[in-house]
């Protein structure tokens, strides 16, 4: 492991300072530290141009949207590190990078400067839709090849798996797919890499569903659970207080939190826009009423764009930074948390209680959606004796979904999805055409495998698949069977209600929603029987 020159490790200097091999950041209870024991606040910055205002969810992007990896553009990196530094930033937040470019001359230098590393792991095309939430296989393949990525990186502290996802109470059931995506990230990292490296959530400040959000991922078993809280949060405007922006309340309500918390944007540019930031939330936040609860935050955002809270405006390639920059490097210069040694520290917090169901939060505590696994799905797609056509285009799946699922809904139970009742199907992890293969061959059979029942008018077609499979397929579909018997019958922790991903039973199909890398209408609109009860899917 590489170690730290000791004045990187000063309590005194823990902000920004540079150094030329970073040693991992570690976790212990509500706190962060460095490998030797001292404790790590972060003094972040937001850097990624272009990519959306404070509060904009991926959740909600489309497949055409572009990024660009701020992690992959050496120069821009040898323009910015310097400034990044003056300002003693020892975190950046990045929103989306590419697992397939290099990144290794900008990691080198941020850790030169004394910079550690949290990035989201969805990008645009891939990541949870708050309105139609999956946890599938494209995505869980994303979300692991940006932690294989980035995981070489010694000063890489950790990962969010979703930003503002559910962010008012008419979304809450996307949680559910959120902190699967926690679960089975943190599985992934654990089964293959020798360090710890986080995966959290960084939520929005709704007043509706932001206890109920905080308890719900930090609730259940470790494994399932966030390893730290990031919380977007804007309420300190101008000239204000611990008591006028809440943060007094913040620091209460947080105090029994079990793993670290920290502001995971922060800067409100009310009411004289970026260059009236006076950064008073600044020195709160790293003052004695404020550091034993949150461990810092990152300041929304390094780049001047039309929303108006940069600290430095690009001219073509060249920065300049702007009057606000200014400001927040005489306030940082000003800070210096009082901070505690690992060996002295003590955790004493426990989870927070799973939240009831209730007018606001419609997540069921204890039941994920299930792990996805390309190996189950391609066993189900190759056992299918009907699939879809090749000819058929995506925006045809909702007629076929539509009709199947309220003629005959049972055939539709192994995709289902619900996360009030915490029932799921086996396949709900699979991308839309596999699930259309799924429905139609379900269908086929209940229908006595009448070819006339595989035709949908040429958009549908049999093929050699007999429903049957050998060797490990067989264990996977007997496997996934059982799930989906099981689904059938199931009424969930309390009892049937309109799914997440409801519609209108036996209507039209809607307009498009990204399903994976597929963009598809709004077909999950079924009709089934759950128990003595009919269940929007």
């Amino acid at each position: 492991m590489r170690t730290a020159s000791a004045s990187l490790l000063s309590a005194s200097l823990l902000l920004g300072q540079a150094s030329a091999a970073l040693p991992p950041i570690v976790m212990k209870g509500t706190k962060f530290f460095y490998e030797n024991g001292t404790q790590f606040f972060m003094n972040g910055i937001a850097y990624q141009q272009e990519y959306g205002a404070p509060g904009t969810s991926t959740s909600t992007s489309a497949s055409n949207v572009k990024y660009a990896d701020p992690l992959a553009n050496p120069e821009a990196c040898k323009r910015d590190v310097p400034l990044l530094k003056a300002l003693r930033t020892n975190t950046i937040r990045t929103y989306a990078i590419d697992p397939d470019a290099d990144h290794d001359e900008c990691m080198k230098l941020l850790d030169e400067a004394g910079i550690y590393v949290i990035s989201d792991l969805s990008e645009p095309a891939l990541s949870i839709n708050r309105d139609d939430p999956k946890w599938n296989v494209e995505l869980y393949e994303r979300y692991t090849a940006v932690v294989k990525s980035l995981s070489k990186y010694s000063n890489v502290i950790g990962f969010f798996a979703g930003n503002e996802v559910s962010n008012n109470r008419t979304n809450t059931p996307a949680s559910a797919y959120v902190k699967a995506a926690v679960r089975d990230t943190k599985a992934y990292i654990n089964d293959n890499f020798d360090r710890w490296m986080g995966v959290g959530y960084a939520a929005n400040d709704d007043p509706d569903i932001r206890i109920q959000s905080s308890h719900y991922f930090n609730c259940g078993p470790e494994e399932d659970s966030i390893d730290y809280w990031g919380y977007n949060i804007y309420s300190w405007c101008g000239k204000s207080s611990m008591s006028l922006s809440g943060f007094d309340k913040q620091v209460e309500f947080f105090q029994n939190y079990s793993v670290p918390v920290f502001f995971a944007e922060y800067g409100c540019n009310l009411p004289n826009g970026a260059d009236g930031r006076i950064w008073e939330e600044t020195k709160a936040l790293y003052s004695d009423e404020m550091t034993d609860v949150f461990s810092g935050g990152i300041v929304y955002m390094f780049h001047q764009e039309a929303n108006d809270y940069g600290l430095v405006e690009m001219k073509g390639n060249t920065a300049k930074t702007m009057k606000n920059f200014d400001t927040l490097k005489t306030a940082m210069a000003s800070v210096n948390p009082s901070s505690t040694s690992m060996s002295a520290y003590t955790p004493t917090n426990s989870p927070q209680p799973c939240p009831p169901i209730d007018e606001h939060w419609k997540v069921t505590g204890s039941v994920l959606p299930p792990k996805p696994d390309r190996e189950t799905c391609d066993c189900m797609y190759s056992a299918a004796a009907c699939v879809p056509a090749d000819s058929l285009k995506v925006k045809d799946y909702g007629e076929i979904f539509n009709y199947i699922c309220g003629a005959a809904p049972e055939a539709c139970v192994g995709i289902s999805g619900n996360a009030t009742t915490g029932v799921y199907g086996a396949y709900s992890m699979c991308n839309a055409r596999e699930q259309l293969a799924f429905v139609l061959d379900q269908y086929y059979q209940l229908q006595n495998s009448d070819p006339s029942a595989c035709d949908f008018g040429g958009k549908a077609t049999l093929v050699g698949g007999s429903g049957q499979a050998e060797g490990k397929c067989a264990t996977l579909l007997a496997s996934a069977s059982a799930v989906n018997e099981a689904a059938a019958t199931s009424t969930g922790e309390d009892g049937p209600e309109e799914s997440e991903n409801a519609g209108v039973a036996f209507g039209p199909a809607r307009g498009g929603l990204m399903l994976g890398e597929l963009a598809v209408g709004m077909y999950v609109v079924v009709a089934m029987a759950v128990g003595a009860s009919m269940v929007l899917l």
